[in-house]
């Protein structure tokens, strides 16, 4: 079973000097995340993509993804493969999220719409926002298009994907590849992904939201500007 690095995430943990009993602080560097834990006891361990941290009071589990899934499994072992931003990878998180805080079985194109916009700060959030393309607009058009949960529903803590969406994904890493440019996959790949998925419902509200061609082909520009 392999495991993944934490030498991938630097990590630091204090508290205040001047009071012994104050919260225990978990930084996480790489992308300015942090917990405080209640505790004095602290094990980290890490097997794949989970971080579990555990004190002698409680527990809290939070998870760390390292890459997105892909349906191509020979992806995963191969070095050549690019990485995903951690942008994007924030972005991911959020889109499950949403999914759960709409109360629908899967992660879909929708879903991934959403997470880009709550996440924010990329490239792909800024042209969105710049377009009148908000999160409380894709949200209201998904529960149009969608409809709502059933009330008593509940969403597992990872909605799995939906097929357009995982061929959003895929979609990203193989535009990647094949633009034979360095550097990683980014929030701006995945939303030209969603775009890709002509049938999607992700692809449908940015359509009536007044996304085209030309702002996609527009939006692919300004992100290879960026690479040189």
């Amino acid at each position: 079973m392999s495991t993944h690095s934490l030498s991938l995430l630097p990590i630091s943990c204090h508290r205040n000097p001047n009071d012994p009993a104050s919260p225990l602080l978990l930084s996480l560097h790489k992308n300015g995340l942090f917990s405080s834990l209640i505790g004095q006891k602290l094990s980290i361990q890490s097997s794949h993509s989970r971080l579990v941290v555990s004190t002698r009071y409680r527990s809290t589990v939070a998870t760390v993804l390292l890459s997105l899934p892909t349906a191509k499994p020979e992806r995963t072992s191969s070095e050549k493969v690019p990485k995903w931003s951690a942008r994007a990878i924030k972005s991911f998180s959020m889109a499950e999220l949403e999914a759960r805080k709409l109360k629908y079985p899967n992660t879909g194109t929708e879903a991934l719409l959403m997470g880009i916009l709550v996440e924010g700060t990329s490239l792909a959030a800024k042209f969105l926002r710049a377009n009148g393309i908000t999160l409380f607009k894709v949200r209201e058009e998904t529960v149009n298009l969608l409809g709502k949960s059933d009330l008593y529903f509940f969403s597992p803590e990872h909605p799995p994907l939906t097929e357009p969406a995982q061929r959003a994904l895929d979609w990203a890493v193989d535009e990647k590849i094949k633009s034979g440019e360095e550097g990683e996959i980014t929030t701006s790949h995945l939303l030209l992904g969603i775009w890709a998925e002509e049938e999607s419902a992700g692809h449908k509200i940015l359509a009536t939201l007044g996304f085209n061609d030309d702002q996609a082909k527009e939006l692919a520009k300004s992100e290879t500007d960026l690479s040189f």
